[in-house]
Order: structure tokens, then C-alpha cells, then sequence
């Protein structure tokens, strides 16, 4: 025990450098604000700092990232934070000192952590992080008290942090977390806040809301003037620098028999109370993947995690068809580039490592610890004993549901970010330890010399050593790039030109190697020979991933459906089957046919400078397609085109054709109209309701199916009786009128149902749903109350 004095000063000075916090709002400011927390930090006992971390180290917190209406100061005053947050402010003044000082007190080697490891090695800080700002998907999982008892052991993340709410009773829970485990969940929750603001301001539209939930993004003024983190210079962006030093300090991508730069800060985390070295590197993962990939997926969690411990969670009817947040292309692609370097490191093995552009890097002292950590890794990898596993279906979801539920009529940037991911994902043989000379040489505070080694780097190709990344992310190459397909057809009235570019590069990255375009296309077929029957192709050796691809099939693209995914050009049992070297019209071939014409049609109604380039780009699109299906790009098609006048609206470019003799009448649309995406200038959640009760006319009264125009309509008849009877009586009079009258609308009533059938016809109720008809019976209701209100 410490003196009571003791105590007495550290609370008093945890509470003014509270208060000096929240003051800080210039870079003088700051600079004297980080000096005190170095000076009371190095000062004070790990008992002494714990009123530090229990009142000092939130409002920290939410100065750094501009949430200072989220929470007030521990001594109960308020100091509005007008300029916004740390991160903000250097931001806004491109001041590099400052970045450098803040980013010095925060590094995985400075004193904060230092003091962090310490007090969480004797416990002596919890916090209970809000319920609110955990991912979407957890937030409706911890709403049920049966789900919130499983939680704990159905997702690692939250392993052992569900406790009962001791105030609220036990039917309330809460995640109580570490001050490690505190800091990154804000850390990762950031990007998510500032990226929904963001979405919410640069769109007309803002964001349906599913549940009455209080917008806590809202409470983050600061988000709504602060500029894009990629349009700033690496030195100024101190977000992505913490998240790279975190990267690499914390979670390691190759043998450790090389000791990696900021290691030397795992040495203060024991394996006590902390736990181990891996599942402290587990965690970031886990927190950064939910977080960033995860968030609002309707089916956040692997399919067979969910039937072994008999769950059935209805999110789909919460989170509906949400994209992922936006902006976030720029964290995604630096987690999943860093990430992947395991598998670059598994491939080559530890002698490429050790010749590696990082050894011009500063390295501290070897430890035994890391040796065990790097055998306890290459024990709990799945894939290439690499952290490719831990990221396969999270990120592909992601690319997935942002190519599928993009909003139609938003801007192409958060899609392109994503697909600048995918790509990199695609060609990991292209991404090295060279790509992050640039952030070493800001982290470590080198200077730009080791940028230079950057340019004489040399990109490797694919090559066989690589076969087992492909084939154990096969859907990539396949299933993923009809998808985009999809996406592209969708979108390409938006930017021709940038379309045209985007799958151009998919192409080129299918046909970038022979070795590459022969392994896609033999596995296709080993896996449709093993749908069709036993073959000589079964004894080939890609027959072990056949049911590897059939498990993901099922669980990446779990709950989605054809009708929901409005260009998708897929069947309905998209997720059964692989269609990319398909002879149907479904099929990649059909589809990329269809694509290059309609761009052509496109470029011909469009008034473009570039045309001469654009044509050039159709001219290398059709010899990469020609070259990965083989034949003609463009075959002839069997009905005449029409001549596309420059004054038609471009809507009418793009109908659904089929190639082959059937009539284009007879054509089914791909994706039901009544389901589209929900358009402006409608109200959302009455066109839902419209639409669940047309649909639930039409399958009561049989509208669904079309009817047998071949045969005709059968007459039901009534055999009266012989006997005369009289009708008397005014009430027997009227009860005949009405029975007339009401077997009159049964019959035109069938009768409609009958030719509807006929022809094909469906209800939709879905136009009563727009604003103008709305507005348009509620001006009615409104005036004939006022009408009724005046005259009385």
C-alpha cells in the first residue's frame, strides 16, 4: 500500500491533465499536454497511474478522435472540442512534428503502452465499453439474453468478456474489456463512425434505419469537416501510421527468427492475467476484421460455427441488404496487404525473409518468447500456416456485398476503393515487403533513404508455388468475378470509361500467366466432373479442393438469393455452382459478350473526348477475354440488332437478350423488378410493406405461375331443384339482391385472376409507395380534417 498522499496526487493530476485534454485544441496545446502524460506516466507507479487510466486515459481517448460530445471529463465539467480531435487537427495543419510527438506517445514502444502492459498484468482497470459502438452484428446478438450466454464462446473476440450487468440485473449484459482490449475497440471504431458521417453528408440520401437506435454518429460534429485521410501525405495521416506500427508490432507475418521493429513491446505482456503473445495478435485481428468486414453482414459468423452450437440468428430481416461502410477502402487494403505477407512468407520460407528489404531496418534484440510464438502460429493457421485463413470469408463477403448492394446512383469511389483491395488480394505475388519501405521509413523516423529501394524492386509473377493460395481461395477467381460481372453491368451508365478499366484489369490479371489461366480453368472442370460423376478427372490432384470449394460455396454466400441481388446474372442456386466457364447464357463468356456490346452502345450515345482511348480499351478487352475463353470474343447472334438512336434514354440500352432461338419476350428477368433497390423518391419502409403484401397476394391467389393458355376456362354450375319455390318478403328479396351482386364480384373477380394468370400478370402495390402519392393522400387526409374541423 502507498501513502495516502500518494493517492491523493495522482488523482488531482489525473484530473487536471483530464481537464488540460479537453482544452487542448492547437498544436502548442498538444505538444504540452503529450510532455505530461510522458512526465506523470514515468513518474508514478503502475498502482499510482491507475486513476490515470481510469480517468484521464477515456477523455484521451476522445480527444484523439474528435469524440468530445460522447463523453464529459471525469471532474464533471464540459469543454466543447470545436476544432475536433488530435487526429483532425494535424490533418488540417499538415503539421509533421506534431503527428511525430503524438505518434511517439501512442507507438506500440511508448510509455502509454509501456504503462498499459503494466497495469494490465495486475488487473487493476476494467471498462465497460458501450453497446452502442460494437459492431452492428453484435449489438443485435447481445439484445437476446439466450444469445448473449453463447456469445462468449461462439466468437473469440468476445471470448470471456460477456459478464452479467451487476446494477441492471442478469438479464442485462456488458463487454468488459482490458485497457489494451479498450483502446483498440475505439481504434477500430473510428474509421466506422467517420465513414458513416461522412456517407450521411456527401449523399442525398441518408441511410435506412432498421431499428430505433440512437444516432451515436451524430454526437461527432468534428467528422463533418474533417478531410479525406487519403487525400493527406502519409507523414500527416496519423491514423494509418498507428494502424501499420499496431500491424507490426503486434501481429507477425513471418519466421520471427528475425526479430521484427517495436517487438521489443511484447516483452512487458506476460502470459498471465494478459494471456499469450498469439491471442494478444489474435485479437487485434479479430477486432480489426468484425469491425472494418464484418459490422453489418447479416451473417456475420461461418454457417457450421452457427449448427454446432444450434443457433439461427434472423439478422437478414434486421441488416437486410446493407453495404459495408464506406471509406474504409484505405485501412482495408493496408490490413489485407499486411496480412497476406504471411502467405508470401510461407511460400518463399525463412531464407527469403532473411534477404528481405527489412533488414536496412533497425532491429532490437532476438527473444526466446518469439520463437515459441512463431511455432504456436504455424499450429493454429489453417491455410499455409499464414493469416490468409483468418480473412477468406470476412473479406470476401465484404467485396461481395459491396459489389451486390451498392446503391444505385452514389459514387463509384468506395466501390473502386474495395476493388483496389480485391485486386491486391488477387496477385499476392505482387505484394512484398518493399510495399511498406515507405511506412517504415515514417515510423521509424528513417527519412525517405529506404523509399529509393523501392523503385529498383521487381515484381514477381504467379508461378506454382502459388497454387495452393488459388485453389484455397478459388471463389476469388471464379464465383467473385461473375459477381463483378454483375456490377459491372449494373453500373456501367455511371463511368463507362472506369468500368470498361476495372474489368479490363480482371481480365489481365486471369491471363497474366498461362500457368495461372490453366489452373482456373482445370479446376473448373474437376469441380463440375465431380457434379456430374465419377471420371477420370477425379484421380487428378486438384480433386481435394472440390469439396473445400463446395463448403465455401455454401457458407461465403450464405443468405443470399438471385430475387434480392438485383445483377447478380446468376441463377437461383448461384451458390451451388461455379459459372465463370459456363456455355449458358448465365455463363462468363455470355456475359462479357453482353458487357462489350452494351459498352459499345454506350460509347456511341456518349459525347466523350476520350474516344479514341475508350476504343482501344474495348479493342484489349476483347483480346483478354478471347484469350481467357478462347475463339471469337463477340460471337454473331441469332436476331437483328435495332439501331440505337442517340435520343434514347440510356434505360432502354440494356434489356434482358438472350442468345439462341427464344423470342425475347419469352425471356425471364433476371432479378424481380418488385424487389429492386429502393429508389429515391420513395418511402422505404412502406415500400417493403407494399411488397411482402403483393407478394403474399400473389402466392394466395396463384398469380406466381403463369396459366395454361392451351386449355380454356371451366364454368362451375349449380343444379336447382325441381321444386318451385316463391320468393316473399322484403328481407328474402334482399338477401337474393346481395347474393346476386356478391356472386358478380366473385366471378368478375375470377375472372380477372384467370386472364391475369394468363397473361402473366402480378400485383404490385409497390407504387403506392412513392413520395408524390404519399404526400398526395396525407394532403387529402389533412385537408378533409381541417374541411370537417373549420365547418363545425
Amino acid at each position: 500500500m502507498h501513502p495516502h498522499s500518494y493517492t491523493v496526487d495522482s488523482l488531482s493530476k489525473s484530473q487536471g491533465l483530464a481537464s488540460a485534454i479537453l482544452a487542448s485544441s492547437t498544436s502548442a496545446h498538444i505538444f504540452s499536454v503529450c510532455s505530461s502524460i510522458d512526465s506523470f506516466l514515468r513518474s508514478h507507479t503502475p498502482d499510482q497511474s491507475r486513476h490515470f487510466f481510469s480517468l484521464t486515459f477515456p477523455t484521451l481517448i476522445c480527444k484523439l478522435y474528435g469524440f468530445g460530445d460522447a463523453a464529459s471529463p471525469p471532474n464533471g465539467s464540459y469543454l466543447p472540442s470545436s476544432n475536433g480531435g488530435w487526429i483532425n487537427i494535424i490533418l488540417q495543419s499538415n503539421d509533421s512534428d506534431l503527428a511525430s510527438r503524438v505518434f511517439s506517445l501512442l507507438a506500440p514502444n511508448g510509455i502509454i503502452f509501456q504503462s498499459i502492459s503494466a497495469v494490465d498484468r495486475q488487473s487493476l482497470v476494467k471498462y465497460v465499453f458501450p453497446i452502442e459502438r460494437l459492431p452492428e452484428w453484435a449489438r443485435f446478438i447481445l439484445s437476446s439474453e439466450r444469445d448473449c450466454q453463447v456469445l462468449n464462446n461462439l466468437c473469440p473476440l468476445f471470448r470471456g468478456k460477456i459478464k452479467e450487468d451487476s446494477i441492471k440485473g442478469s438479464s442485462y449484459y456488458q463487454v468488459q474489456l482490458n485497457v489494451f482490449e479498450y483502446f483498440m475497440f475505439w481504434f477500430a471504431y473510428y474509421p466506422i463512425c467517420k465513414g458513416n458521417c461522412e456517407n450521411l453528408n456527401n449523399t442525398p440520401t441518408q441511410r435506412t434505419r432498421k431499428l430505433k437506435l440512437e444516432s451515436w454518429t451524430s454526437s461527432f460534429p468534428v467528422f463533418s469537416h474533417s478531410k479525406r485521410g487519403n487525400e493527406q501525405k502519409l507523414e500527416h495521416n496519423l491514423y494509418v501510421r498507428l494502424l501499420y506500427a499496431y500491424l507490426r508490432a503486434f501481429v507477425p507475418v513471418r519466421d520471427l527468427d528475425l526479430h521484427q521493429p517495436y517487438r521489443s513491446s511484447l516483452l512487458h505482456y506476460g502470459r498471465g492475467n494478459d494471456g499469450s503473445i498469439l491471442l494478444r495478435a489474435e485479437f487485434l485481428v479479430d477486432t480489426l476484421v468484425h469491425y472494418w468486414l464484418v459490422d453489418n453482414d447479416f451473417s456475420p459468423l461461418p454457417v457450421d460455427v452457427c449448427k454446432s452450437f444450434g443457433l439461427s440468428f434472423p439478422l437478414r430481416s434486421v441488416l437486410g441488404e446493407n453495404p459495408p461502410t464506406p471509406n474504409l477502402g484505405e485501412m482495408v487494403k493496408l490490413l489485407v496487404k499486411y496480412l497476406n505477407l504471411s502467405a508470401t512468407v510461407v511460400r518463399d520460407g525463412s531464407n527469403s525473409v532473411e534477404s528481405s528489404n527489412w533488414s536496412g531496418v533497425s532491429l532490437g534484440s532476438f527473444d526466446l518468447k518469439l520463437r515459441e510464438f512463431a511455432a504456436s502460429v504455424n499450429d493454429s493457421m489453417c491455410v499455409g500456416a499464414s493469416w490468409n485463413s483468418w480473412i477468406q470469408r470476412p473479406f470476401y463477403r465484404f467485396v461481395l456485398r459491396t459489389f451486390l448492394f451498392c446503391p444505385v446512383g452514389t459514387s463509384m469511389k468506395n466501390a473502386s476503393q474495395v476493388f483496389l483491395v480485391w485486386v491486391s488480394y488477387l496477385e499476392p505475388w505482387k505484394v512484398g515487403l518493399d510495399d511498406f519501405i515507405e511506412f517504415d521509413a515514417i515510423v521509424d523516423g528513417l527519412g525517405k533513404d529506404l523509399k529509393k529501394d523501392k523503385e529498383g524492386s521487381k515484381e514477381d509473377g504467379y508461378s506454382s508455388l502459388w497454387q495452393d493460395y488459388v485453389l484455397s481461395n478459388y471463389l476469388y477467381y471464379s464465383s467473385l468475378i461473375m459477381h463483378f460481372i454483375g456490377f459491372a453491368h449494373k453500373f456501367l451508365h455511371t463511368d463507362p470509361e472506369l468500368i470498361v478499366q476495372m474489368v479490363l484489369q480482371v481480365m489481365k490479371i486471369l491471363t497474366s500467366s498461362k500457368e495461372l489461366t490453366d489452373l482456373i480453368k482445370n479446376m473448373d472442370a474437376v469441380f463440375h466432373s465431380k457434379q456430374a460423376g465419377p471420371s477420370k478427372l477425379m484421380h487428378n490432384s486438384l480433386y481435394r479442393y472440390v469439396p473445400l470449394i463446395l463448403v465455401q460455396l455454401q457458407d461465403w454466400e450464405d443468405g443470399l438469393c438471385e430475387s434480392d441481388a438485383d445483377g447478380s446474372f446468376l441463377r437461383e442456386n448461384w451458390n451451388k455452382d461455379l459459372r465463370l466457364f459456363s456455355d449458358g447464357e448465365d455463363g462468363g463468356r455470355q456475359l462479357l459478350q453482353l458487357f462489350i456490346l452494351r459498352v459499345e452502345a454506350e460509347l456511341q450515345t456518349s459525347s466523350s473526348d476520350n474516344l479514341a482511348y475508350n476504343l482501344q480499351l474495348i479493342d484489349s478487352l476483347k483480346a483478354q477475354v478471347s484469350c481467357l475463353f478462347g475463339g471469337y470474343t463477340v460471337k454473331p447472334i441469332s436476331f437483328p440488332l435495332e439501331t440505337k438512336q442517340h435520343e434514347h434514354l440510356r434505360d432502354e440500352i440494356f434489356k434482358p437478350r438472350r442468345v439462341g432461338n427464344q423470342a425475347l419476350a419469352d425471356v425471364k428477368y433476371k432479378g424481380d423488378w418488385m424487389k429492386r433497390p429502393i429508389s429515391d423518391d420513395e418511402v422505404a419502409w412502406l415500400a417493403k410493406l407494399l411488397v411482402w403484401l403483393s407478394g403474399w397476394l400473389n402466392e394466395n391467389l396463384g398469380l406466381n405461375q403463369a396459366g395454361n393458355s392451351d386449355g380454356g376456362s371451366k364454368w362451375s354450375y349449380v343444379e336447382v331443384s325441381s321444386g318451385k319455390e316463391n320468393v316473399c318478403g322484403p328481407s328474402e328479396t334482399m338477401k337474393m339482391v346481395l347474393c346476386a351482386i356478391g356472386s358478380w364480384f366473385v366471378t368478375l373477380g375470377a375472372t380477372t385472376v384467370g386472364l391475369m394468370r394468363k397473361h402473366g400478370l402480378r400485383i404490385n402495390l409497390r407504387i403506392l409507395a412513392s413520395k408524390k402519392i404519399v404526400l398526395f393522400l396525407l394532403m387529402s387526409a389533412l385537408f378533409s380534417i381541417s374541411k370537417k374541423v373549420f365547418i363545425s
